[in-house]
């Protein structure tokens, strides 16, 4: 089992000016530690499920392409991109671009976007939940095809692009890897079966996430999909690393039924500093899992 690490919270000592440091230190330990993965969230403002509208939130992409610069080694991407903020032809340019920079270390993670405050306060469209998964379909379907040889014209029932032209293409072929955030069995993890590479589930208990991903593997099958081609990824609270034997025994469990990699989100106050010694602790045993 792998470990991607997820910073979230940019509310931290030194205000602004010490967020650009503090995110590349942590990055850099992530990097240096071994972890597989590093993402950060795509909001405009902070979620009041943890915090408040008001505390610190930084742009996404941008971000990434900042860690970009400061990592060799460690995937990059949002755990996940919102469907409705970007326009899939520009947003397939934006991780085109992550991954030329960061010689293909680029990921998509993307689901169908849930922060109405958010898209009201900035103005951004913010359509019901059907037409969100809609565009969320056809938004993989542009990015496919403009990480592809086909740069004709593309003409869905939400977006139409009279050209897809993407130059240059991805370093990844054919594209980078496309993570399908969220647990819902009847559109969510379809849409993982039909276009992921991989999915990215919240912990609940092994018998919830075996639930999951049966869930997952019944899709597969209606749809010709090999199972065993998706990467299954899982986040958990950090609080459950505290206890290293305790955590890695939770591990095996998941790993037993197909967990493939583990995030988790940074806490503050010190992230580069929790990171590093996480990544010592953690990663040579969970390689072993």
């Amino acid at each position: 089992m792998r470990l991607g690490i997820h910073f979230m919270n940019f509310t931290l000592p030194g205000g602004a000016a010490a967020l650009a440091p503090t995110l590349a230190k942590t990055a850099e330990a992530a990097d240096q530690g071994g972890a597989s993965l590093f993402t950060l969230m795509d909001h405009y403002f902070q979620m009041e499920q943890f915090a408040t509208s008001y505390d610190p939130m930084l742009e996404g992409y941008t971000s990434l392409g900042y860690v970009a610069a400061k990592t060799s080694n460690v995937r990059l991407g949002l755990l996940v991109t919102g469907v409705t903020y970007r326009h899939p032809g520009l947003l397939a340019k934006i991780v085109t671009t992550l991954d030329v920079l960061s010689e293909g270390r680029a990921v998509l993670g993307i689901g169908a976007a849930w922060y109405e405050r958010e898209h009201l306060g900035l103005g951004v469209p913010y359509p019901a939940l059907g037409e969100r998964f809609g565009r969320l379909e056809e938004t993989i379907q542009i990015c496919r095809q403009m990480w592809s040889d086909d740069d004709g014209s593309y003409d869905g029932e939400y977006y139409h692009l009279a050209e897809t032209i993407n130059s240059p293409q991805p370093i990844q072929k054919p594209g980078p890897p496309v993570l399908i955030g969220g647990g819902g069995e009847k559109k969510t993890l379809k849409l993982v079966a039909q276009y992921g590479d991989a999915c990215n589930l919240f912990a609940t208990d092994v018998a919830g996430i075996t639930h999951k991903l049966d869930v997952l593997k019944a899709h597969c099958d209606e749809v010709g999909r090999d199972y065993s081609t998706i990467e299954k990824t899982l986040l958990v609270n950090n609080t459950l690393f505290a206890d290293t034997d305790a955590f890695l025994s939770s591990m095996e469990e998941y790993a037993a039924i197909g967990i493939d990699l583990v995030s988790t989100a940074v806490p503050a106050p010190d992230p580069a500093g929790w990171v590093a010694e996480m990544t010592e602790r953690i990663v040579p045993r969970l390689s072993q899992v």
